[in-house]
C-alpha cells in the first residue's frame, strides 16, 4: 500500500526530527524488497509481540523499539501477519550495536550493564590505559536482539542495520 506516496524522511522534517539517522528497524525476517508495498499497517505484528517492542512508527508502518526491551525471536509477529512479508528461512536481520559518546564509560563512570545483559556475550569491555574499560562489540556473536540497547541506563546503545544476509 505504498501507493499513498509516504515519505518517512519528509515526515521527520515536519515533526522537527530531521536529524534522526538511519531507517527504522523493522520486525525480524521482514523482506525489505516488499515491505512498504505489501504492509497494510494492520498492527497484527505489534499486537502479537509478547515483548511489546513492535509499535506503529512513521506512517503507521511497524517498527522495533529496543528501548522497550529485546527481541526473543519467538516468531509471533511473523505468524500473525496476514501478508507474505516475513521469510523465516533467512536470518532475522543484521543489526549491530553502536555505542554513542554518551556512554558512561566515556565520562570515566564504570558501567558494564550492556555486557551483563547480553545473552550471547557479544558485548565486551577492553582495558584502555588511563581510562575505565571501554565497550567493544563482537559482531560474530551478536544476534541483534537489542538487550544491550534496552538495558543501557543512558540510552547510549543503539542498533543499526548493517546489511541483510541474502
Amino acid at each position: 500500500m505504498a501507493d499513498d506516496g509516504f515519505d518517512p524522511g519528509r515526515r521527520r522534517v515536519l515533526f522537527g526530527r530531521a536529524r534522526e539517522s538511519g531507517a527504522p528497524v523493522r520486525p525480524p525476517w521482514v523482506r525489505p524488497d516488499a515491505f512498504l508495498d505489501r504492509c497494510t499497517r494492520c498492527g497484527a505484528c505489534a499486537a502479537a509481540c509478547p515483548e511489546t517492542i513492535i509499535a506503529p512508527g512513521d506512517g503507521g508502518y511497524p517498527a522495533v523499539d529496543f528501548r522497550k526491551g529485546e527481541c526473543t525471536f519467538c516468531g509471533a509477529c511473523a505468524d500473525a501477519c496476514p501478508q507474505p512479508l516475513f521469510d523465516r528461512r533467512t536470518p532475522p536481520w543484521r543489526l549491530e550495536p553502536r555505542i554513542a559518546k554518551g556512554c558512561l564509560t566515556h565520562s570515566a563512570v564504570i558501567c558494564q550493564t550492556c555486557r551483563d545483559i547480553c545473552p550471547e556475550g557479544a558485548m565486551r569491555f577492553v582495558p584502555v590505559q588511563g581510562r575505565v574499560w571501554q565497550p567493544s562489540v563482537d559482531a560474530a556473536r551478536c544476534t541483534g536482539c537489542g538487550a544491550c540497547a534496552s538495558a543501557c541506563p543512558v540510552g547510549a546503545v543503539t542498533l543499526k542495520e548493517v546489511g541483510r544476509v541474502p
